[in-house]
């Protein structure tokens, strides 16, 4: 046998040992896990360091009968598609969320269900429609990681079984109506302008009181009205006026103001 006839005999055989190789090693990195079906049932891998589906690391399968089935186990990050919702008390919104979910079985999440990504995003928009029309508009806006832990723990319950772990659902944007969202301005608008007013009004009653109690005080002692005049003349001077106001006592003509009036008085 010649070498030519040696080389293209063992050629056929060097190729199809190489692709026996390739169809029957997978390498699965540390955050996945393979799912093997062996004739259509479940099977373990010849190597299987994992336990929990095989993988990491390198998993042979049998050429043309095993399949194996990706799954990631790292933390998934999916939007919830804006959905219409009515609250309970009858006030028509758009609310968008997100949902923060991980697989921690992939052969539930590969047997138990279809699509466990679609499933899981329908899970989230229903129950999102659902929990949000039982809640009243103020307490949409106000109570939000009440919500939000209220749709974990839903969510979770349902994508159990699948082997799916839901680690958070954040509601993200709450669109209002633009009549709604005036009307709310209004609302605003006015509790601050009744702010102000009680404000205002409690410090006008503080200025009364302080000016009671100082009128007290100088009815006891006639020597303060008299330094608190000296006092004002003082401040009415040191600035550049042309016309200078000097305040007199009403005290000083009441005795005229008196005697005027006796005077015009008729006589019996």
């Amino acid at each position: 046998m010649s070498g030519y006839e040696l080389v293209f005999g063992v050629a056929p055989v060097v190729l199809i040992l190489v692709f026996l190789v390739a169809t029957s090693v997978r390498i699965l990195r540390e955050y996945e896990r393979g799912v093997i079906f062996r004739f259509g049932r479940r099977a373990s891998a010849v190597l299987n360091p994992g336990g929990d589906g095989s993988g990491p690391g390198l998993v042979f399968l049998i050429p043309f009968v095993d399949k194996m089935v990706r799954v990631s186990l790292r933390t998934i990050t999916m939007d919830v598609p804006p959905q219409d919702v009515i609250t309970r008390d009858n006030v028509s919104v758009k609310v968008n969320a997100v949902i923060f979910f991980r697989v921690l079985d992939a052969a539930k999440a590969v047997i138990s269900v279809e699509d466990f990504l679609y499933a899981t995003s329908q899970m989230a928009q229903t129950t999102l429609r659902s929990v949000l029309g039982q809640q009243e508009l103020d307490d949409l806006l106000a109570s939000r990681e009440k919500i939000n832990e209220q749709l974990t723990r839903i969510i979770d319950e349902h994508t159990n079984p699948w082997g799916i772990k839901v680690a958070a659902v954040e509601v993200k944007n709450v669109d209002l109506p633009q009549d709604l969202q005036r009307a709310m301005s209004k609302q605003a608008e006015a509790e601050r302008e009744r702010r102000a007013k009680v404000i205002n009004a409690e410090g006008e009653f503080q200025a009364a009181t302080k000016l009671t109690e100082a009128a007290e005080v100088l009815s006891r002692f006639p020597v303060a009205v008299q330094l608190r005049y000296l006092q004002t003349m003082r401040e009415v001077a040191s600035e550049r006026n042309t016309t200078t106001f000097f305040p007199l006592p009403i005290d000083l003509f009441t005795p005229l103001l008196r005697a005027l009036g006796d005077g015009q008085a008729p006589k019996p």
